[in-house]
């Protein structure tokens, strides 16, 4: 295996080159899904790398010394207010042909309100919306989501139709 050579090291990311591959190390991240009422909690928020608003489930970056745990509460409550009981769902590299990056998902139930301080340059809009039709609209191009959210969605709409009934409660 040929030496892994450093071209760029961030504060997130890593940019090398291991022979022929061009690799980004970066930091794992978490996603929190929550339902009510056949919902689930999006967060709204401006995304300059695309230009674009997107509609995520919560989610970021865990920070180090962190357990994938601790950074879904703290994420949760920095973008939702809330607090919860949390049951890991899975795991998955978002694009590991080139980037290391691991998304833990978790779900959150038995709801309660929380105050975490939002980072310094976040300004979300909390919102409820039916997943299938945040889906649709997906596919449609009217709204963009990230690749969190369509695990979130994925999962409960894959949840619901093997009848394991509301995902989710509180």
């Amino acid at each position: 295996m040929p030496e892994r050579q450093y071209l760029y090291k961030g504060r997130i990311l890593n940019l090398a080159l291991e022979g022929p591959y061009e690799i980004v190390e970066h930091a794992h991240a978490v996603a929190v899904l929550v339902e009510r009422d056949g919902q689930i909690l999006f967060v709204r928020q401006y995304r300059p790398a695309i230009g674009s608003e997107t509609l995520e489930i919560p989610a970021g970056l865990i920070d180090p010394g962190e357990t994938p745990e601790e950074a879904a509460r703290r994420e949760l409550a920095e973008e939702a207010q809330l607090a919860g009981d949390l049951e890991y769902l899975t795991g998955f590299y978002l694009s590991p042909g080139f980037c290391d990056e691991k998304l833990h998902v978790f779900r959150a139930t038995h709801l309660r309100a929380a105050y975490a301080q939002p980072d310094d340059d976040e300004e979300i809009t909390i919102e409820w919306h039916d997943p299938r039709q945040v889906l649709q609209a997906a596919r449609d191009g009217r709204v963009q989501i990230s690749a969190s959210a369509m695990a979130g969605i994925l999962l409960y709409l894959s949840e619901r139709a093997l009848g394991g009934g509301v995902v989710g409660s509180g």
